[in-house]
C-alpha cells in the first residue's frame, strides 16, 4: 500500500490563512453493496487571495470534480490530495463525485455484519485525519463549517448523525445543519439500531446499539440514563455555556477501536460497553466515566475545539480530569478516583520514563502522523493529574472561573494553550503562565522521598528530598533517546498533602490517621518541615493523589507497610502506597517477590475492587510474566492462585459478587492446572457460584488451550453455543492458543497473510493475538520471535495505523524477555522502516522488554 501524505503543520497554517470555509453539503449512498458506497461533497469556501491549495480524499474512485462549474483533472490526484489550482480571491463552490471504500479496522466508514442475525451496520470514526475516506474535505481542525448531510440507506435502517435526523422517505434521512464544527467530529451510524429515546431539558435523548444486544441494553437502559441525566445537569452547573448542540444521543458500535469518540450530539462507544455477561461495580464506574468524559468534549473539544494537534491533551486532559470529578460529583459513583489512581495513573508513569515521552503540551507536532503519536498515556492521564494539581494549587473556583472565560472567548472556534493560559490568569493573581512551564512543557516524573528524624523533645522533623526524572534510559531507536524534549529531566513545585500514621492502640494490625498536612514542595529544591509529637509508624507523601510524582517511603514506613498496609483506613491512601510499591519494582528498588508477599499478606483483606483488580493484573501480567525468570513463574502462579482461592473462600457467602468475580476470573487466567477449571466448564457454573456466562466460558475455554486441555471440536462447539461477534472473537483466541504448530502457522497466516480478500477485521486480528504469544508455549513460538520483527512492517504498511497499533500492541511477543529479542527489535528500527504508529509502538514495547530484563538481573 503506498504511503499517503500528512499533512504538516505549515500546510496547515498555509492553509488557514487563505481559506474560509463556510458549508460542506454531503450526499451518502449505503445502499451499492457490501464494498463501497458513494460519496458526493459540494464544499462553499473562500479565498483571502490569488492562491494554489488543495483538498484531500481517498476514493476508491474519483468519478469527478468540479471548481466553480469547471471540471478538474481527476488524475492529478495524489497521495489522498486532488490540487486547487490558481484559486481567486472571493467566493467558491468545489463538488466532488466518488466511491468510497467501506473499512474493517473501525477507520473511515466502518462496516460490520453482526454473525448473530446478519444484519448490517456501518458507522463513521475520523479522528485524526480519516475524514478523507468518507467525503472531500479540507481536513484540519481550525478551519471550521456548517455540515448538512444527506444519507441514502436500506429502508428498514435507521440513520444517526451530529444533529436531530429526519426520514424523507425511500430510505433518505436528512440531519439538521450542524453549528460550526471541525470535519474530524462529523459523525454517521445507519443501520437497523435498537433505540431507546427520551427527553431531557427540552432535549431530545438517545441510547442504540444493535439489535442482537438490544436485552442487555434495556437492561442498563435506566442506568445509562440516569448517569446521562446527572452529568448533563452537573455541566450546567459548572459551564456557564448551555449545551451547544441540538440533541444528545449514544450510540454503542460494534468494532470500535477506542473506548469512545465525542462527536458533537452523536458519541459513539465501544459496544462492549453494552454487558452481555457479568461485570463487577468497578466497570460500571468506568463506562459511567466515559459517558461522563465524552460529554465534557461537548464544551472542551467540541465547542471549543484545538487550533493544530499539538494541543490534543487540551481535549482529553480536560475531558478525562471533568470525568472523573463530574462522576464522583453528580452519581453514585464517588470514589472515582481511587480508580483513576491505580489504573489510569499508571499509565502515564509508564509513558512518562519511555524514550518516547513528550511534554503534555508538545511543541514539535510537526505534522499529523506524529499528532497521532501523541495519542497515550501523557495526554490523558498525566494530563489530568497535572489539572487535578492545578485544581489544588489555583482552587475550582478560580479554575471554573477561567474554564468559562475560555468557553465565551472561543465559542465555536479554536484556541490552543496560551489561549487556555491566558483565560486562566483572567480568574487568579497567581503565576499560571509559569505553572505551565514548569507542568506542560516539561517531561519525566519527579521522585519525593520521605526523610523523617527524631529531634530533641521527643518531637519528629520531616524532610522531603525531591528528586527530578533521571531521563529516559536510552532507547533501542536512536532517533527516540532521552532527554530529547526542552525541559526533560526537570522537576515542578509540588502541593502535597502529607499522611501521618500511627499504630491504633486497641486494634492489631490497624493504623491511625494522627495528621494530614499540606505542603508546598518547590522545584529544584528539597524541603523540610518541623512537625509535632513523637516519630510516626508511617509517612505517606502524596496522601490523597492531588499530584503527579512518584514517592517512596523511609526505612520504617516501609517495614510498617509489609505489616500493616491493609489496616489504612482509607482506599486512595492505599491506592496511593500500592502505586508506590509497583515503582519500585519496575524501578528495581523492590524485589518482584517482595511485591507477591505483600500482595499474598494484604490483599485478601482489600475491600475495594478496583485496587483487587489492579494489583493481580499487575502481580500475574507484569510480575509473573516478565518481571521474573521463566524458571520462577510456577511459583508466582501457586501464590496467585493461592490469593484468588483465598477471595473465592471469603465470598462464599454472595455478599460481594463483584469480588468473587474478579478472583474467579484471575483464578482462571493463572491455573497451572487444568482439573478444576475444566470440571466448572462441563458443570457451567464454579461452586457457590457465578454460572458461567459467555464471557466466564471463553476465558475458561482460552486457559484450557493454552494448557493443552481442549480441542478444535469444544471450540466448534462453543461457537455453535455463541454464535456472536464477541464468540467469534473467543473462538479466534482460542484456536490461536492452542499448542500445537499447525494451529500457530494459522494463526499467524491470519493475521500477516498478504491476501485483501481474508483480511481480519481490527477485533479479530487483536483476538488472535492475543491467543498466540503464551509463556507456556516459549518453545513453541521461539521461531516466530523473529518472524514477527518483518511481518509486522509488512502488514503495517500495507494495512494502516489502526493496524499498526493492533500489531505493536498485541502481537508482540512481549512474553520473550531476553537479550536477543532487544536485538532483533533494535534492527528493525534501524533498517526495517516501519510506519509511525508501529515504530512508536515498537519503541515502547522495547524500552518495556529492556526494563523487565534490568528487573529481572536486579
Amino acid at each position: 500500500m503506498a504511503r499517503m501524505s500528512v499533512l504538516t503543520r505549515d500546510e496547515a497554517q498555509n492553509r488557514a490563512q487563505l481559506l474560509d470555509v463556510h458549508r460542506y453539503t454531503i450526499e451518502l449512498d449505503l445502499t451499492g453493496g457490501d464494498e463501497t458506497f458513494d460519496s458526493h461533497t459540494l464544499i462553499r469556501f473562500s479565498a483571502r487571495t490569488d492562491a494554489d491549495t488543495f483538498v484531500e480524499l481517498k476514493p476508491a474512485e474519483l468519478r469527478s470534480a468540479t471548481l466553480d462549474g469547471q471540471p478538474l483533472d481527476t488524475g492529478a490526484l495524489d497521495g489522498g490530495r486532488l490540487p486547487l489550482r490558481n484559486l481567486t480571491a472571493g467566493e467558491h463552490e468545489l463538488r466532488v463525485d466518488a466511491s468510497m471504500r467501506y473499512s474493517r479496522t473501525g477507520e473511515g466508514m466502518h462496516r460490520f455484519t453482526d454473525p448473530t442475525d446478519g444484519e448490517t451496520y456501518v458507522y463513521t470514526q475520523l479522528f485524526l485525519d480519516d475524514v478523507q475516506r468518507v467525503f472531500a474535505a479540507f481536513d484540519q481542525p481550525d478551519l471550521k463549517a456548517v455540515f448538512e448531510l444527506t444519507v441514502t440507506a436500506p429502508q428498514h435502517w435507521t440513520v444517526l448523525a451530529n444533529g436531530v435526523t429526519e426520514h424523507t422517505g425511500e430510505g433518505v434521512w436528512r440531519a439538521a445543519p450542524t453549528p460550526p464544527i471541525s470535519t474530524y467530529l462529523v459523525a454517521v451510524a445507519a443501520g437497523p439500531w435498537h433505540s431507546v429515546r427520551t427527553e431531557h431539558r427540552g432535549l431530545p435523548f438517545g441510547i442504540h446499539c444493535r439489535r442482537s444486544l438490544a436485552p442487555h441494553l434495556d437492561a442498563d437502559a435506566d442506568e445509562l440514563l440516569d448517569i446521562t441525566r446527572a452529568c448533563f445537569d452537573r455541566y450546567h452547573e459548572k459551564f456557564e455555556e448551555p449545551y451547544p448542540f441540538d440533541s444528545y444521543d449514544q450510540a454503542f458500535v460494534p468494532e470500535f477501536n477506542a473506548g469512545a469518540m465525542e462527536n458533537p450530539g452523536l458519541v459513539t462507544f465501544r459496544d462492549e460497553f453494552v454487558y452481555r455477561s457479568a461485570v463487577t461495580d468497578t466497570e460500571r464506574q468506568t463506562r459511567a466515566m466515559v459517558v461522563a468524559h465524552e460529554m465534557a468534549h461537548m464544551w472542551f473539544g467540541d465547542l471549543v475545539t484545538l487550533t493544530w494537534w499539538d494541543d490534543i491533551w487540551l481535549n482529553e486532559s480536560f475531558a478525562e480530569y471533568m470525568g472523573y470529578q463530574t462522576l464522583t460529583e453528580a452519581t453514585r459513583f464517588t470514589d472515582t478516583w481511587t480508580d483513576f489512581g491505580v489504573t489510569r495513573k499508571p499509565w502515564g508513569y509508564d509513558a512518562d520514563q519511555r524514550p518516547s515521552t513528550h511534554p503534555v503540551a508538545p511543541e514539535n507536532v510537526e505534522d499529523t502522523a506524529s499528532a497521532l503519536l501523541n495519542f497515550d498515556g501523557i495526554s490523558y492521564a498525566k494530563g489530568a493529574s497535572a489539572l487535578r494539581q492545578l485544581v489544588a494549587w489555583l482552587g475550582e473556583k478560580d479554575f471554573l472561573a477561567g474554564i468559562n472565560t475560555h468557553f465565551a472567548r472561543h465559542r465555536f472556534g479554536n484556541a490552543g494553550l496560551a489561549d487556555f493560559i491566558d483565560s486562566l490568569g483572567t480568574a487568579t493573581e497567581r503565576d499560571v503562565h509559569a505553572w505551565a512551564d514548569a507542568w506542560l512543557r516539561t517531561t519525566g516524573v519527579d521522585t519525593l522521598t520521605p526523610e523523617p528524624r527524631s529531634g530533641d523533645n521527643g518531637h519528629w522533623h520531616l524532610g522531603i528530598g525531591h528528586d527530578g526524572s533521571p531521563g529516559a534510559r536510552p532507547g533501542p531507536d536512536p532517533d527516540e533517546n532521552a532527554p530529547g524534549p526542552a525541559g526533560a529531566g526537570g522537576t515542578r513545585p509540588h502541593r502535597i498533602t502529607i499522611g501521618v500514621y500511627d499504630h491504633d492502640l486497641h486494634e492489631a494490625g490497624r493504623l491511625t490517621l494522627r495528621d494530614r498536612f499540606e505542603a508546598d514542595v518547590p522545584a529544584h529544591e528539597d524541603i523540610a518541615l518541623a512537625t509535632g509529637g513523637t516519630r510516626p509508624a508511617l509517612v505517606v507523601l502524596n496522601d490523597g493523589d492531588l499530584t503527579y510524582a512518584k514517592i517512596r517511603f523511609d526505612a520504617e514506613s516501609l517495614e510498617t507497610l509489609r505489616a500493616h498496609l491493609s489496616g489504612l483506613p482509607e482506599p486512595l491512601t492505599r491506592a496511593v502506597v500500592w502505586n508506590a510499591l509497583r515503582d519500585a519494582v519496575r524501578d528495581g528498588d523492590l524485589p518482584a517477590t517482595d511485591y507477591l508477599d505483600v500482595a499474598r499478606a494484604h490483599l485478601p483483606h482489600e475491600t475495594d475492587l478496583a485496587l483487587v483488580q489492579g494489583v493481580l493484573a499487575f502481580a500475574s501480567v507484569h510480575i509473573a510474566d516478565r518481571y521474573l525468570a521463566p524458571d520462577r513463574r510456577p511459583a508466582a502462579l501457586t501464590t496467585l492462585t493461592h490469593l484468588c482461592r483465598d477471595f473465592i473462600r471469603r465470598t462464599e457467602d454472595g455478599d460481594n459478587p463483584g469480588l468473587r468475580l474478579i478472583a474467579v476470573r484471575q483464578f482462571i487466567d493463572v491455573a497451572a492446572h487444568p482439573d478444576t477449571i475444566a470440571a466448572w466448564l462441563a458443570d457451567g457454573t464454579v461452586p457457590g457460584g457465578p454460572e458461567l456466562d459467555p464471557e466466564l466460558r471463553w476465558r475458561v475455554l482460552a486457559r484450557l488451550a493454552v494448557l493443552g486441555a481442549t480441542d478444535e471440536a469444544a471450540i466448534a462447539e462453543e461457537s455453535r453455543r455463541d454464535p456472536s461477534a464477541t464468540g467469534q472473537e473467543g473462538a479466534a483466541r482460542c484456536r490461536a492458543a492452542l499448542p500445537d504448530e499447525e494451529a500457530k502457522a494459522r494463526a499467524w497466516d491470519a493475521m500477516f497473510g498478504s491476501d485483501d480478500r481474508t483480511d481480519l477485521s481490527n477485533y479479530l486480528f487483536t483476538a488472535t493475538a492475543q491467543g498466540f504469544w503464551q509463556p507456556e508455549q516459549a518453545d513453541l513460538v521461539r521461531p516466530y520471535v523473529s518472524r514477527y520483527f518483518k511481518d509486522a512492517v509488512a502488514v503495517a504498511a500495507r494495512r494502516g495505523p489502526a493496524i499498526a497499533e493492533a500489531a505493536g500492541r498485541w502481537a508482540f511477543p512481549a512474553h520473550a524477555v531476553d537479550a536477543e529479542t532487544l536485538k532483533l527489535g533494535q534492527k528493525c528500527l534501524r533498517k526495517a522502516d516501519p510506519i509511525p504508529a508501529l515504530r512508536r509502538k515498537l519503541v515502547d514495547q522495547l524500552d518495556d522488554l529492556a526494563r523487565a530484563l534490568r528487573v529481572q538481573q536486579a
